[in-house]
């Protein structure tokens, strides 16, 4: 059969795309059910607390993911400036990760432990005493809120229906962990978080 029969005949040409997508679908996905996991593991990296999930909730509500990315690219100038490029392993347990690409400020991938949470208390009461060139801002009503963390249990369990191993003796002291703390407390718990896996 010439190439021009198959051109000229768009039903064949269908049903011939169709299959060479098919099976190339196939080749492309099926060993990935044969394999546990397609991310290699990474020593030190583990589920969030309690604390720190709801932390990330509160990080995600207050927008911080539009001006700050969580992944260091595999380049010179970032890996000077950030540290280690970001391994799929370190968001294992993001459900969504918050890789991102935008980055009015710093990115935030290795910023756990970096500075003490007095800083980061004063950075989000007022940013500009901190940074004076920053455009961030204030969050002083983070010190103020209590932290409603009546879901935490629910959220645990559906993030382990997704993969994340928390135990049920986990989920059961989960409030405890959470109970009288303001959202100051929790968004810095997630902070302190992040990076902590990886140092230079």
């Amino acid at each position: 059969m010439k190439h021009e029969a198959i051109e000229k005949n768009s039903l064949l040409m269908a049903i011939l795309i169709t299959c060479v997508i098919s099976v190339g679908g196939l080749v492309e996905i099926t060993p990935l059910f044969f394999l546990k996991s397609t991310i290699p593991p990474l020593e030190g990296v583990h589920p969030y607390t309690p604390l720190q999930l709801e932390g990330r909730d509160i990080y995600i509500r207050e927008g911080c993911y539009n001006c700050h990315s969580q992944m260091i690219r595999p380049f010179r100038a970032e890996t000077e400036r950030y540290g280690p490029y970001s391994k799929p392993a370190e968001s294992m347990y993001d459900h969504p990760f918050q890789w991102g690409s935008k980055r009015t400020g710093p990115d935030l991938a290795r910023v756990g432990k970096k500075y003490p949470d007095s800083w980061h208390v004063q950075h989000m009461d007022d940013p500009r005493s901190i940074v004076p060139e920053s455009v961030m801002p204030r969050y002083p009503w983070l010190a103020r809120n209590d932290l409603d963390a009546s879901h935490v249990q629910a959220k645990m369990r559906a993030l382990r229906t997704v993969g994340v191993p928390y135990t049920d003796a986990d989920i059961a002291g989960a409030p405890p962990q959470v109970a009288a703390k303001k959202e100051l407390d929790a968004l810095i718990a997630y902070l302190q978080s992040l990076g902590t896996a990886v140092r230079r």
